[in-house]
């Protein structure tokens, strides 16, 4: 049976072995930037902003889920993507990202898709 590479290496050097994460993006096409987008997020699931002043903030969700923001690259106009992440699954970040998803529809009146088949 095959080790699968990142087990391997995880053995070979020092045996830390970070979890799979899982993610599921949905799509703000409102203009908003990172961080007011953060501080939205934060208010609309009542959890704090985690790690503030780093280069990954991130807002706690349910479960074991946790949401990061993507800001556009210089120059390029909105939308902003929201990375909802889990080391469960594939299928728990997407319940995830879509509860947020309808939350924060209610919450800002923001136009949001999500950036995955439904």
């Amino acid at each position: 049976m095959m080790q699968p590479a990142r087990d391997f290496l995880a053995s070979r050097f020092g045996g830390r072995r970070d979890p799979v994460e899982y993610c599921a993006t949905i799509v703000v096409r409102s203009a908003v930037t990172k961080l007011d987008a953060l501080a939205i997020v934060a208010l609309a699931v009542d959890a704090p902003v985690q790690q503030q002043r780093t280069t990954r903030p991130y807002v706690d969700l349910a479960e074991g889920a946790w949401v990061e923001i993507e800001i556009p690259k210089f120059g390029e106009p909105p939308p902003l993507a929201i990375d909802v992440y889990s080391t469960v699954s594939d299928d728990h970040a997407r319940l995830q990202a879509l509860t947020l998803l309808a939350t924060l529809e209610a919450y800002t009146g923001w136009s949001i898709r999500p950036d995955f088949t439904v």
